[in-house]
C-alpha cells in the first residue's frame, strides 16, 4: 500500500485498469464455463421440451433432418446456431482470449509511461545544473531523483502488475478452457441430436436406393396422373369446342339452304316469266306474219284495182 501511496496518479489509475479488467476477465472465464457445463448437462436424455438456445436448435434440426435424413450435416447446424443465440457467451471467450495481451499491453503502457515521467524528471534536473546558481541548487538534486524514481517505479510496477494478471489469466484459462467446455458441449448435442433425436423424426429423404427408386417410381407415376388429366382435359376441351364449331357450322348451312330455297324459287319464278315471254314473242310473231300477209293482200288488192279503173279510162 505504501508502494501506492508514494506512486503517480497516473500509476495508480493504470494499475486499477488492469486489476479491474482481470476481475472482469475471472468473472466471465467462470460464467462462461458454467454456462457451457449446464447447456452439455442440459443435452442428457431426451427431454423433448426445451427452450431458448436448445429450442431453437431442436427446431432447425427438425426441418433440416426431414429434408435431408440421415445426410444433414449436424456440426454444422449446431454451430450456426451457438453462432446466432449464444454471441454473448462467444464475445466472452474472444475477450478472454485477448485479456493476456491486453494485459501485456497495459502494462508496456504503464511502462513507457513511467520512462516518460522519469526522463521529463531528468531532464529538469540536469537543465538547473547548468545555470550558475548550481550550488543553491543542490538541495534540489535530491528531490530531482525521487521524482525520476518515482517514474521509474511507475513503469516497473504496472509492467510487473500487467505480466502478473497476464499469467494468472493464462493458467486459469488453461484449467477452465473455455473453447474446450463449448467444444465438448458441441459433441455432447451432436450426440444428443444423432442419437437420440434422430431416431424420433420422420424424413422424407430417401434412405437407400430401394426407397429411392421407389419415390421416383411414384413420383413418376404422379407425373403420368397428371399428364394424363391434363390430355383429358385437353380432349374434353377440344370435343366441345367441335361440337359448337359443329353446330354453327350446321347452323349456318341451314340458313344456305333456306336462302338457297328462296334463290330456287326466285329463279323459278323467272324461268316462268321467260317462258310466257316466249310465247308472247311467238304469238307476236305470227300476228306480225298475219298481218304482212294482209298487208301484201291490201297492197295486191289495191294494184289490182288501180289496173283496173285505168284500163276503164281508156
Amino acid at each position: 500500500m505504501s508502494v501506492l501511496k508514494n506512486m503517480p496518479v497516473t500509476g495508480v489509475m493504470v494499475i486499477a485498469v488492469i486489476a479491474v479488467l482481470f476481475i472482469l476477465a475471472v468473472i466471465l472465464l467462470f460464467y462462461v464455463r458454467i454456462r457451457y457445463s449446464f447447456l452439455e448437462g442440459k443435452a442428457r436424455g431426451n427431454n423433448l421440451e426445451v427452450r431458448g438456445f436448445r429450442s431453437a436448435l431442436l427446431k432447425e434440426y427438425t426441418a433440416a433432418y426431414k429434408q435431408y435424413g440421415q445426410d444433414v450435416n449436424t456440426p454444422a447446424i449446431i454451430s450456426d446456431v451457438v453462432g446466432s443465440r449464444l454471441s454473448g457467451l462467444l464475445l466472452c471467450e474472444r475477450f478472454l482470449n485477448n485479456a493476456v495481451s491486453l494485459f501485456v499491453t497495459l502494462g508496456l503502457f504503464g511502462t513507457f509511461l513511467g520512462l516518460s515521467m522519469s526522463v521529463s524528471s531528468l531532464t529538469e534536473l540536469i537543465g538547473l545544473s547548468n545555470t550558475s546558481e548550481w550550488l543553491s541548487v543542490l538541495d534540489s538534486v535530491g528531490g530531482g531523483l525521487m521524482s525520476a524514481l518515482s517514474g521509474m517505479g511507475v513503469a516497473f510496477y504496472t509492467s510487473l502488475f500487467g505480466a502478473g494478471c497476464s499469467i494468472l489469466l493464462t493458467i486459469l484459462r488453461t484449467i477452465l478452457s473455455p473453447q474446450a467446455a463449448r467444444e465438448q458441449m458441441e459433441t455432447r448435442l451432436e450426440l444428443w441430436l444423432d442419437m437420440e433425436i434422430a431416431p424420433t423424426l420422420s424424413t422424407e429423404a430417401s434412405k437407400d436406393d430401394a426407397d429411392l427408386v421407389n419415390r421416383l417410381i411414384d413420383a413418376l407415376n404422379g407425373s403420368v396422373s397428371e399428364i394424363r388429366t391434363s390430355l383429358r382435359a385437353a380432349a374434353e376441351s377440344y370435343t366441345m369446342n367441335t361440337q359448337a364449331a359443329s353446330n354453327v357450322y350446321a347452323k349456318a348451312i341451314s340458313e344456305q339452304k333456306e336462302h338457297l330455297k328462296h334463290f330456287d324459287g326466285a329463279l323459278e319464278k323467272f324461268n316462268n316469266g321467260v317462258h310466257d315471254f316466249s310465247e308472247v314473242d311467238y304469238n307476236l310473231r305470227g300476228s306480225v306474219e298475219r298481218m304482212d300477209l294482209a298487208v301484201r293482200d291490201l297492197a295486191t288488192a289495191l294494184r289490182e284495182l288501180n289496173r283496173r279503173m285505168g284500163g276503164t279510162q281508156k
